[in-house]
């Protein structure tokens, strides 16, 4: 008799084991958490106080079709994130939140620089929520959910800090931190404006990630690869821009495409933020359909799990619902974004092996 796979449901998608590389840790609070955090510090901006309607105002606030308005949700969340037991909260929250949802290895992304207001410096910023990540990874794990936690520090593509953090994100790397990044409005703030800091975290043979092709086009993400060196992009739905596809369905990619395929460039796609942001106008027209259909190194994310209300589980249940998508596909989306992780190989590895691809044989079985 054949072997019938295990039904693709909610439940089953959330056992499954999953790898989520772009996520932002002020972009995934608890609401419950903030409202908390904001009255033990006095904060009294806040649209509301009741973490319900809280969690709707942020929805709400995201699903604005503007990334400048996305970004301004970050605002309430910066703000009662400037402690360092604030900070190692919502970092151990943010563990156990992810191994709830069946993610067994994560990279999650902050920037420094913004949670200096009350007097921290650098360090006493990296230090807290890396202590956070170490109490929530054993917090789940006497929970019965085995997860590890890679940091990425990301410096604002505005400001003029890059370099304080790539050394940062290089101090760290023995202890947690696993690459370098940039972040923030695209349109006119090009990477290149931080070369010395790509160049210096190159040299040092360590990992960079760069937000591009989000709300801005192909020469974002030309010069984070070509000028900037990015291992991975950050979102990169663009790269779609160089893509023509003929009424017959024959498709040409252009150099950059080509380019970005052909050397297996990490693609860190969260479809839902993506329609949020204006990035793209459905899940169904999303490029991750075609870039997946022409195997591009595709990765499915969440981005921010506060503003968009969403989950890995959540982003892979929608993708089987728009794209009619299978357990392989789930499985070759998890094993691509552990090939892409910046972790060492022997690691990466071990987790596809011992982990990811048994699990996923038990449920194609």
């Amino acid at each position: 008799m054949a072997a019938v796979p295990a039904p693709l449901s909610v439940e089953t998608i959330r056992d499954a084991p999953k790898v989520l590389l772009h996520d932002h840790l002020d972009g995934g609070l608890r609401p419950g958490t903030v409202v908390e955090l904001a009255d033990a510090i006095g904060y009294t901006a806040l649209p509301t106080r009741d973490p319900g309607e809280l969690a709707g105002w942020f929805l709400g606030a995201a699903h604005s079709g503007s990334l400048e308005r996305y970004l301004e949700t970050f605002g309430h969340t910066v703000a009662v994130m400037q402690t360092p037991e604030a900070l190692a909260r919502v970092a151990a929250e943010c563990a156990e939140d992810l191994a709830a949802d069946g993610v067994v290895y994560a990279e999650v992304r902050f920037a420094p620089e913004l949670h200096v207001e009350q007097g921290l410096d650098l360090d006493e910023v990296v230090l807290a929520v890396l202590d956070g990540f170490r109490t929530g990874t054993a917090r789940a794990a006497a929970a019965g959910r085995t997860i590890r936690i890679g940091c990425l520090l990301t410096a604002m593509r505005h400001a003029a800090r890059s370099r304080e953090i790539a050394e940062l994100a290089v101090r760290y790397r023995d202890v947690g931190v696993v690459g370098f990044d940039i972040a923030g409005a695209e349109k006119g703030f090009p990477p290149t404006r931080h070369l010395d800091a790509f160049e210096y975290v190159r040299q040092q043979n360590a990992h960079v990630t760069i937000h591009a092709g989000e709300a801005f086009g192909l020469p974002s993400i030309w010069e984070a690869i070509q000028w900037c060196g990015a291992d991975r992009l950050g979102h990169g739905v663009r790269i779609v821009d160089d893509i023509a596809v003929d009424a017959d369905g024959t498709v040409k990619l252009g150099l950059l495409a080509a380019y970005v395929r052909d050397t297996r460039i990490p693609l860190e796609m969260c479809p839902t933020s993506n329609v949020h942001t204006g990035a793209a106008r459905s899940l169904a027209e999303h490029p991750i359909g075609l870039l997946t259909k022409l195997r591009f190194r595709v990765t499915v994310n969440t981005d921010n799990r506060l503003m968009s209300g969403c989950s890995m589980t959540s982003e892979m249940a929608a993708l089987v619902d728009t794209f009619g998508y299978g357990w392989a596909d789930l499985r070759w989306f998890t094993v691509n974004a552990m090939k892409s992780a910046f972790i060492g190989f022997d690691e990466r590895l071990a987790l596809i092996n011992d982990v990811i691809k048994p699990a996923y044989a038990a449920l194609v079985r």
